[in-house]
């Protein structure tokens, strides 16, 4: 089998409402993927989205007449690619769909089978009233979730301490609890600052009160040092590393102890190929893994399937807050979309390679020319 072509395509719904999502001060009125294809001499298409493919252009001729199971040698132009251009990732995830088609084999298998379903935490995206988070907590419990994940980012951290109090009080021991600080990274054009190491600390030991699973990304993804003397002055978990795009940072974070909870995405960093490798070292260190998954819906789908085959962690990152961010806008490039069932759990499809299929209507209706995510 030979690789014959390599097509790059995007689309973009408009958001009405917007989504305020709490880690950018741009109310996001459209939400844009990019589909990636990989054709072959033998009529098996892998196909992926997750980031813009933004650089690839002209690169095609280094995959061209290649086997596409060469997965570590197309790993290392990826890479390549990444260190001169962008991120690429997404054409990794394709070629493992390739493969699992070729194979007949769900990616979850191929990487290690270890289960086919995780329980899922509802990853909030929105900053809202304490009141309002409180009764869409309460909503969650009703559909099945077991946790949820709460997003910081008021001026005050107070405000954002009110908000877990008042989920707490409101479902009691029915949700695990986790937050995101959001500060371990920022869009192009936000330039507020972010926590210091004492402010970090001051938080995490008010939600380590409020029994919050985990605390993310309290300082800069690149404060290694920083995030390992937080982990060693509280009791709460720290996690991030969702948006470090180097496989070595990750064995600098396992080196100083960074963190408790790695969460490199397979769609943004790495592919299948690298993040394995990662996730394999954390855990061989005793920390979980289980990665972000906010790109769409394929990029979520495809970190299911790695989660699925090794994850020792008990919880799965599920992009949903209904109404601004569900399904329906998260999955659109989907012709099924991904729904979590009654007993709160997400299972990965038993369907060969990534196991989805593209909504043609939906393709036909929003394609574009410009490269746009948001």
């Amino acid at each position: 089998m030979k690789i014959t072509s390599i097509d790059i395509k995007h689309y973009r719904i408009p958001l009405d409402p917007p989504f305020r999502a709490s880690w950018d001060p741009k109310p996001r009125t459209q939400f844009g993927s990019t589909v990636v294809s990989v054709h072959t001499d033998e009529g098996i298409t892998g196909v992926a989205s997750g980031d813009l493919m933004v650089g690839f252009a002209g690169h095609e001729n280094l995959f061209i007449g290649q086997d596409p199971f060469q997965i570590e040698r197309h790993s290392q132009i990826i890479d390549n690619i990444d260190l001169h251009y962008g991120r690429n990732w997404p054409l990794d995830l394709a070629l493992w769909d390739l493969m699992g088609k070729a194979t007949g084999q769900p990616i979850y298998k191929l990487l290690g089978g270890r289960q086919d379903k995780m329980l899922a935490y509802a990853s909030t995206g929105e900053m809202l009233a304490p009141e309002v988070r409180a009764e869409r907590a309460i909503g969650l419990v009703e559909e099945g979730f077991k946790a949820i994940k709460i997003r910081f980012h008021n001026a005050n951290p107070r405000d954002d301490i009110k908000i877990v109090e008042a989920v707490r009080k409101a479902v009691g021991n029915k949700l695990e609890i986790m937050v995101d600080a959001n500060q371990g990274w920022k869009m192009p054009w936000d330039v507020e600052r972010t926590w210091d190491l004492k402010q970090a600390y001051q938080v995490a030991k008010e939600l380590e009160n409020l029994g919050v699973l985990w605390l993310e990304e309290p300082l800069p993804c690149h404060d290694f040092i920083g995030m390992a003397q937080l982990r060693q002055m509280v009791g709460i978990r720290i996690a991030g590393g969702e948006m470090n795009r180097n496989w070595y940072d990750f064995r600098e974070m396992i080196r100083h102890g960074s963190l408790d909870v790695y969460q490199p995405d397979v769609a943004l960093t790495g592919g299948f190929t690298q993040i394995k490798k990662v996730a394999e070292m954390a855990q061989a260190n005793g920390h979980w893994f289980t990665p972000h998954s906010w790109s769409n819906g394929v990029g979520m789908l495809a970190n299911l399937q790695l989660t699925c085959a090794i994850s020792t962690c008990p919880y799965f990152e599920v992009p949903y807050d209904p109404p601004t961010w569900t399904p329906e806008r998260r999955d659109f490039i989907q012709a099924d979309k991904m729904r979590v069932d009654k007993d709160g759990y997400i299972s990965a499809p038993d369907k060969p390679g990534l196991g989805f299929e593209l909504d043609t209507e939906m393709l036909a209706k929003y394609e574009i020319n410009q490269v746009h995510m948001w």
